[in-house]
């Protein structure tokens, strides 16, 4: 691998394309994840007589509110994977492969 071609290839603007949509769909997704997270916590700390509230005489609503959060960092975990698979990877590979042709 030639310097120079690795240079070239990190002040690219197709690097710092990719670079900067990696950043904004992790910057999104950590978003969400906040929101999920905290939002549930300032639920709690607001409102805890709401979550007290039994359904069906059984179970209160906070845990199932709680489970939702979990299963909520699995799907955003989850979206992620997938459009790391179906669309940085692929591009991170062809700009990889840009360093190994020869010109």
């Amino acid at each position: 691998m030639r310097p120079e071609k690795k240079a070239e290839l990190l002040s690219s603007p197709a690097f710092r394309h990719l670079v900067a949509r990696r950043w904004r769909v992790s910057l999104a997704l950590t978003a969400c994840l906040f929101v999920l997270y905290y939002g549930y916590i300032l639920l709690i700390a607001v409102n805890k007589p709401l979550l007290a509230t039994r359904m069906g005489g059984i179970t209160p609503i906070g845990i199932p509110l709680g489970a939702a959060v979990i299963v909520g960092s699995w799907v955003l975990t989850a979206a992620y994977i997938i459009w790391a698979n179906r669309s940085y990877d692929p591009e991170a590979a062809r700009l990889k492969a840009t360093l190994t042709e020869p010109r």
